[in-house]
């Protein structure tokens, strides 16, 4: 009987020590946050009732925790499907992609399967650089920038692989190049244009050393470019129609390992270089408020590979529809090729290049134009030569006079516009009056052989 007196005793001293700390963490409490219990109205009934409202209260938050986990878990999908496909204006476009391939299997009409497949591209080449923007808050800004470029002309690159496939060799060449011409002189423009008025009370400026050596890499490219198509209009092959091929086979390995020795320059060798140039401390930290991940890291990917996947189905019949197209659209292969395709591979960068322009960010827009058209010449042009060579397509340098001097010619205006590392509106309508000057000429021009076609 004692043992029993003494066991009652020490648990009531334990409850009483139980219950003298609850009171003094909710002293604690309220001396933190100005807020008093709903049931309590006095300090003893609140150190009398202490033991009842914690247990109520962690299972209170217990079961608050565990249903906005579940909660979590059951919208997370939802959200990022939200993001991605229903919040952008640009995503009432995505429809037009199965309404193409319904078209192209009902009706057979070409011109307007390319017309629907090139609507309900634009959304997702613009939701590929979305996604990669996303992927970038994760990799770092130098990665994030060469992922932007990549990702970037996954649209030109899938369309690419999809008409070398099928032999049509000049659509390749074509399109690769109004690639270039696209990201130089239209997407460039508009974004000093809109900056430059956007911003019209200050001088605009950007790294002018990473911008110069970005004009080096493409007047290698014209060169690379040049000459085959110089040996093959002089005549002056050693074995006709042989020589070409190879000299062209042997520039795209070497502008292939130029490429890759400008990727271990700019990221391992002097990455200070391509750093920014000093602003205020005060933008820097408003930009950084401002630029909140919207996705998480395997969202961002999960999205790349749809995103990608599906611009690859729709490329198939885009491909399939150009020679129809331009039949029944009354327009040369070249206005189709070099202009239309290429608008619509490029809607990544032409939103992101205006965007950071408008936000005083010109770098990141040098590396988005001037990047993107680049990575172009130095990597996708030379990697298509070397898979044509693997598929036995013969996939050359040979752009042709015409499309070789405007190439040429584009980077000169380009190249001078950037050495003074400065914007302004009038280099971008400059530079948007000479791509309309380029889309008026490939209109009227048509390629002098359609063998390779």
């Amino acid at each position: 009987m004692s043992d029993v007196v003494l066991i009652a005793i020490e648990v009531v001293e334990e409850c009483g020590r139980f219950n003298r700390e609850m009171g003094s963490i909710e002293e604690k409490i309220d001396l933190e946050s100005d807020e008093e219990i709903p049931f309590s109205t006095s300090q003893g009934t609140r150190k009398v009732h202490s033991f009842d409202f914690e247990t109520s209260h962690i299972g209170s938050h217990a079961a608050l925790s565990t249903s906005w986990i579940f909660k979590k878990m059951r919208t997370a999908p939802l959200r990022s499907v939200y993001i991605v496909l229903i919040k952008a204006k640009i995503n009432m476009l995505l429809p037009f992609g199965p309404l193409a391939i319904f078209l192209h299997y009902l009706t057979g009409k070409h011109g307007w399967v390319f017309f629907f497949s090139l609507l309900g591209i634009t959304p997702l080449a613009e939701r590929l650089g979305f996604a990669t923007e996303q992927l970038a808050f994760y990799t770092g800004a130098t990665v994030g920038g060469l992922l932007n470029a990549t990702f970037g002309n996954a649209t030109e690159m899938i369309i690419s692989m999809y008409a070398l496939k099928h032999g049509m060799i000049r659509v390749v060449q074509q399109s690769l190049l109004g690639s270039i011409l696209s990201n130089m002189l239209l997407v460039l423009g508009c974004a000093f244009f809109t900056g430059g008025i956007k911003n019209h009370t200050k001088v605009q400026e950007f790294n002018k050393a990473a911008a110069l050596v970005n004009s080096g890499l493409l007047l290698m490219a014209v060169m690379g470019l040049m000459f085959p198509a110089v040996l093959h209009f002089t005549h002056t092959e050693v074995h006709f129609g042989k020589s070409e091929l190879a000299l062209s086979r042997f520039s795209s390995c070497i502008m292939l390992v130029a490429y890759a020795s400008y990727l271990f320059f700019q990221l391992k060798s002097q990455p200070n270089l391509y750093s920014p140039i000093d602003e205020d401390t005060e933008k820097i930290e408003e930009d950084s408020d401002e630029d909140i991940p919207e996705l998480t890291q395997w969202e961002a990917i999960s999205w790349l590979a749809i995103l990608t996947l599906w611009v690859s189905v729709l490329s198939g019949y885009l491909v399939d529809a150009i020679e129809g197209a331009s039949e029944s659209l009354n327009m040369p292969v070249a206005f189709i090729s070099v202009i239309l395709l290429p608008i619509v591979g490029n809607a990544a960068e032409h939103a992101s290049a205006i965007m950071f322009a408008i936000k005083n960010k010109l770098d990141i827009t040098i590396g988005v134009a001037i990047g993107s058209s680049t990575q172009i010449a130095m990597f996708v042009i030379p990697f298509c030569v070397v898979v044509g060579w693997i598929m036995g397509q013969p996939m050359d340098l040979n752009f042709q006079l015409f499309e070789t001097a405007t190439l040429f010619i584009a980077v000169l205006v380009v190249a001078f516009m950037l050495q003074e590392g400065t914007s302004n509106y009038f280099k971008g309508l400059m530079l948007i009056l000479c791509y309309l000057i380029v889309a008026a000429s490939f209109f009227v021009h048509v390629d002098p052989t359609k063998d390779n076609d």
